[in-house]
């Protein structure tokens, strides 16, 4: 363990607030740690002389060697145990009381001051609004929970308390043990990326769980999970997915919540693993603490029932496992060893009137065969079957070959003491074989996670005094939105953009237009008119003859659409061959948790009607950026579909990096967009830009 040791395992625990009053918290805390505790509880409470068969302590400063205070007082009156306990030397705190953020502006003032407490005297504070901590290898249950946790190696962090109970009693019926619980509460001083750190160095936490409904830190989060999912699987159900769960998140602890496509984003490049549904956390527990990681994700399929066989076949095709393609050994020996009417071909269907022995027989065969890196055993009920022999002889056979099983026993009371079984050996059994098949699949995508390295992000030579010149001179001038005229910027991180310039005057346009000597596209620039080909505001392929009356002609529309609009003049600009290359879009916006969000996508008028886009969290590194264009439905237009040339991927990937190094550098920026950037045969060109400034950040 490491920093976090001695709150997770702890020789004295005092509980301020300690009650003999049934019902009250004080009461629930005190109890709980009297039933399970090794070490020693001491009680504080001034209006109590004795709780529980306890000596009451009149405050937390008559107590010797103190490692965690649990604090289950008034907020008011929690501030200051939290201040004597700093002042004590007591790192660890448990703040059970609730009555803080959550609560308005007053708890919002008292959940300030506990942070500043905690920075002042480096606590280890957990909460307030928590159910408390559990720990079973000291047998800690520091919470007013009604349940302790059966002891395993999964630990557990949960932003609800209400879930932690509810799970703590489902999990005893369901044979799933914990290390470590934490309800994270407010997460005024120790959040999910703390947790995540401690558990990684836990030779006892074999898979760390997580319910979130907010990231306090996402940088740090994603920082702490890369160096713990090598090792550790992470993962995590966050709710508030939608607009309406979002809302819920915030009022219910007072989270502000960010984009879901920041955490989808966030979560990957952490290697976190992201479920849907408590259901799914909990399998998928299962599983990565049972069994070992597979070779492959070739998967067999063995089963006793045609119809449940083809919906686990079907799951496997929704899956990223492929079915397994097997030896002419193994067909062969499955030939000789299966009746007439069985299958042996993946799926093995070794059909109905099947013997744990004839399962037992064919699972050898499978498994044996070098093509399967994983594989599942199905089976439905019959009178010739015995669930509890069939789960014996794959306990011997998953021993015998090392590889992942997944079961599926379709039965109800007949199946109980054979899941046991299964459970017991680490296999995990899901009566529904497409759990089963999604189980074996994170299995598979927690083997590339943990075999992936992580590159560090480029770091490009750039004229960054260049840059903070033009956007601290566009502040001057009081703008906040940066359009084309800015196009400099771009060029001093070393994206490429056509010849351009901004004139405000038609023989300007002329004479930059002979400077190009071609066709040019001409553009009006104006911070304050947003769809300016709507508005006939840009003109495209004008002759250099032309420039002059085009020049006019734009300003004209310009004045009569918006007459009030700040216009900055004409951007006249090179034209780039858009038939040969393909529009895509670079854009940034800056998330309330992991803060600059890049996305890449189809551009032009397309990314708003197509919406095929991908998203990673700034900085961006090379392979990160590379894995974008794999994730847009529409990449085999950069690839050469249909004859097309390919475009230049290489100078896309330079673009995004470069662009997440800009944002990263400079946190003014809120919003960037660059649509289109054409992707050409040679070569990415970003004909516009659009960018806004929060001028509080510079």
């Amino acid at each position: 363990m490491g920093e976090l040791s001695t709150l997770f395992a702890p020789e004295r625990v005092a509980v301020v607030g300690a009650s003999d009053e049934p019902g009250s918290v004080g009461y629930a805390v005190t109890n709980n740690l009297l039933e399970t505790f090794e070490g020693a509880v001491l009680a504080v409470n001034p209006n109590r002389d004795n709780v529980l068969g306890l000596s009451c302590y009149d405050e937390l400063g008559a107590v010797d060697d103190v490692d965690v205070a649990v604090v289950a007082v008034p907020a008011p009156v929690a501030v200051e145990v939290v201040r004597d306990a700093g002042e004590l030397g007591i790192r660890n705190i448990v703040v059970i009381t609730a009555g803080f953020s959550e609560a308005g502006s007053d708890g919002s003032r008292r959940e300030r001051e506990l942070k500043e407490l905690a920075e002042e005297y480096e606590l280890n504070l957990v909460g307030p609004n928590s159910l408390g901590i559990f720990s079973t290898g000291v047998g800690l249950n520091a919470s007013f929970g009604p349940k302790h946790p059966v002891s395993g190696d999964v630990s557990f962090m949960s932003q609800s308390g209400a879930f932690i109970t509810a799970v703590l009693d489902w999990a005893e019926q369901a044979d799933l043990g914990f290390q470590h619980v934490v309800s994270l509460g407010n997460k005024a001083v120790l959040d999910e990326g703390d947790f995540v750190r401690e558990w990684g160095e836990d030779a006892e936490t074999e898979v760390i769980l997580g319910y979130l409904e907010d990231v306090s830190d996402g940088q740090e989060f994603i920082r702490a999970a890369r160096e713990v999912t090598a090792e550790t699987p992470v993962v995590v159900v966050k709710s508030g997915r939608t607009a309406e769960g979002a809302s819920a998140a915030a009022s219910h602890t007072g989270a502000i919540a960010g984009t879901d496509e920041a955490y989808e984003a966030g979560l990957a490049q952490a290697g976190v693993i992201r479920v849907d549904s408590v259901q799914e956390l909990f399998d998928f527990a299962a599983i990565l603490s049972g069994q070992p990681l597979p070779e492959d994700n070739d998967v067999a399929l063995v089963t006793n029932a045609g119809g449940p066989g083809v919906m686990m076949t079907d799951a496997v095709g929704d899956s990223t496992l492929s079915l397994a393609d097997f030896a002419d050994e193994t067909l062969d020996a499955l030939s000789e060893g299966l009746p007439d009417g069985a299958n042996i071909y993946n799926p093995v269907d070794i059909i109905g009137d099947a013997s744990a022995e004839r399962f037992a027989r064919t699972l050898d065969i499978v498994l044996a065969d070098e093509s399967v890196g994983m594989a599942v055993v199905l089976a439905c009920p019959t009178a010739t079957l015995s669930f509890d022999e069939l789960a014996e002889e794959t306990v011997r056979l998953q021993e015998k070959h090392g590889v992942p099983i997944a079961a599926s026993l379709m039965g109800g009371a007949s199946a109980e003491s054979a899941n046991d079984t299964l459970a017991a050996a680490g296999i995990p059994t899901y009566f529904d074989p497409d759990r089963a098949v999604r189980s074996l699949d994170a299995l598979s995508r927690y083997k590339a996670i943990s075999e992936r390295e992580y590159v560090e992000p480029t770091e490009f030579d750039v004229d960054r005094d260049r840059a903070r010149e033009i956007i601290e001179s566009a502040v001057a001038d009081g703008r906040q939105a940066l359009g084309v005229e800015s196009m400099e910027l771009l060029s001093a991180y070393g994206i490429s953009v056509p010849e351009n310039e901004v004139v405000t005057d038609a023989e300007a346009a002329v004479e930059v237009a002979e400077r190009i000597d071609g066709d040019v596209a001409m553009k009006i620039v104006s911070p304050d008119i947003s769809h300016k080909s709507d508005i006939g505001g840009v003109e495209i392929g004008v002759p250099t003859e032309e420039v002059w009356d085009t020049y006019e002609d734009i300003i004209v529309r310009a004045r009569n659409y918006q007459p009030d609009a700040a216009i900055l003049g004409v951007q006249v600009q090179e034209l780039v061959d858009v038939d040969t290359g393909t529009e895509t879009i670079v854009g940034v916006n800056r998330d309330p948790q992991f803060g600059p969000l890049v996305m890449f996508g189809l551009g032009g008028i397309f990314v708003e009607i197509m919406e095929d886009t991908a998203f990673r969290v700034a900085p961006v590194t090379e392979p990160e950026a590379r894995e974008m264009f794999t994730e847009i439905d529409s990449s085999p237009l950069l690839y050469g579909a249909r004859g097309r040339e390919p475009a230049d991927v290489d100078a896309l990937v330079d673009t995004i990096q470069r662009i997440s190094q800009l944002v990263t550098d400079f946190p003014a920026i809120t919003e960037l967009d660059l649509n289109p950037v054409v992707a050409l045969p040679d070569g990415a060109a970003a004909i516009d830009l659009h960018l806004t400034l929060d001028t509080e950040k510079l």
